[in-house]
């Protein structure tokens, strides 16, 4: 891919897969053990995904990569509007999973825990299927078109867009305010016992690059 925006949407498509699929092996690796996971790093990994590719990335996306490919064929209209219609999914979804989790924090311990701890991996689990998905879909079919289609300006304007997106998983450093956060997630990943797995996941992304103190 010879457009930077390209590469950045397909670096943190890499990114949120890492994220999620991480997600989910800790789960799986505490629900084996029978343990209550970090609820502090499950409430900075969700933070993540809802401050990076919820509102960097999928916003751009929507706002200006999908109108430039529209009204070209209704089969590629249909599939942008099924892009679209997930983007406003996620934003609803990610809400949903924030409240899951804080149930389950908050009710572990009680007869309602199980069922909370239940409820939060099922959500998450759809989740990270739906949108993994959604971003197959965009690779399959979306992404080659623009490369067909798509003018000199247009590339230009895209890729001044997606080049002010700073996604430390996609590469980027995180910015000072964000080393707390990303301080939490890597060690709650060096910490677990699936930690190769944790790595597996990243192939292709980045563990988050924090500031220099960090």
């Amino acid at each position: 891919m010879t457009h930077p925006s390209l590469t950045i949407i397909c670096r943190e498509h890499r990114a949120l897969s890492a994220m999620l699929r991480s997600i989910t092996l800790l789960l799986r690796q505490h629900r084996r053990r029978g343990t209550l996971p970090d609820f502090d790093a499950l409430q900075a990994m969700l933070f993540y995904v809802d401050e990076f590719p919820e509102k960097l990335h999928h916003p751009k996306e929507s706002r200006l990569l999908f109108p430039k490919l529209r009204g070209r064929n209704a089969k590629t209209d249909a599939v942008l509007d099924r892009l679209d219609a997930d983007h406003a999914r996620g934003e609803q979804a990610i809400r949903e999973l924030e409240h899951a989790l804080l149930g389950f924090r908050m009710m572990s311990g009680t007869d309602q825990g199980e069922a909370r701890r239940d409820n939060f991996e099922t959500l998450m689990k759809q989740y990270a299927d739906f949108y993994l998905d959604h971003m197959h879909v965009e690779e399959a079919e979306i992404l080659p078109l623009a490369e067909t289609v798509l003018s000199a300006d247009e590339w230009a304007e895209l890729d001044a867009a997606f080049l002010m997106n700073r996604d430390p998983l996609a590469g980027y450093e995180a910015d000072e305010a964000y080393g707390p956060l990303f301080k939490k997630i890597v060690g709650a990943l060096q910490s677990s016992g699936s930690f190769g797995s944790v790595l597996e996941a990243f192939a292709g992304a980045a563990l988050p690059k924090l500031p220099p103190h960090h």
